[in-house]
């Protein structure tokens, strides 16, 4: 089966403080072919990258409004004057504040909502395949 992939490299901000912040490298992650889903891989200095995955509405949502709860908390704001999209990811292992570019978070979003509109994600899903696949363990 084939599937689209909609993929974007950023910088995002790592919030230390309210008055400190540093970058960090990460890539922006959709695939058709798993369409609840997005992906953020971030590039540390470990050379182990670390990917967190969670509800493409959660993001879509959190552009425009506080959503989120537990471990992944996501809301819009404001730094330096532009659009930001803030994410809140927390595990057992840590906290995390991140700061994505609002404009380049939406224009992604909106590429991923082309390829896969809302409420047809379910249609790509091939429910036969993976159920065999489970089966198969």
């Amino acid at each position: 089966m084939r599937y689209t992939e909609v993929e974007r490299e950023l910088e995002l901000r790592l919030v230390l403080s309210p008055e400190r912040s540093i970058p960090v490298a990460a890539r922006l992650g959709y695939r058709s072919d798993d369409p609840y889903a997005v992906h953020i891989t971030f590039h540390i200095d470990t050379g182990h990258p670390v990917t967190w995955t969670f509800a493409r509405d959660l993001l879509v949502e959190g552009v425009f409004r506080p959503c989120g709860q537990a471990d992944v908390r996501v809301w819009p704001g404001r730094a330096q004057g532009r659009g930001v999209v803030l994410i809140a990811l927390g595990s057992p292992d840590g906290d995390a504040l991140l700061q994505a570019p609002a404009a380049q978070v939406s224009a992604w979003l909106e590429r991923t909502l082309r390829a896969v509109p809302p409420g047809t994600e379910g249609g790509r899903l091939d429910l036969d395949e993976e159920l065999d696949q489970l089966l198969a363990r």
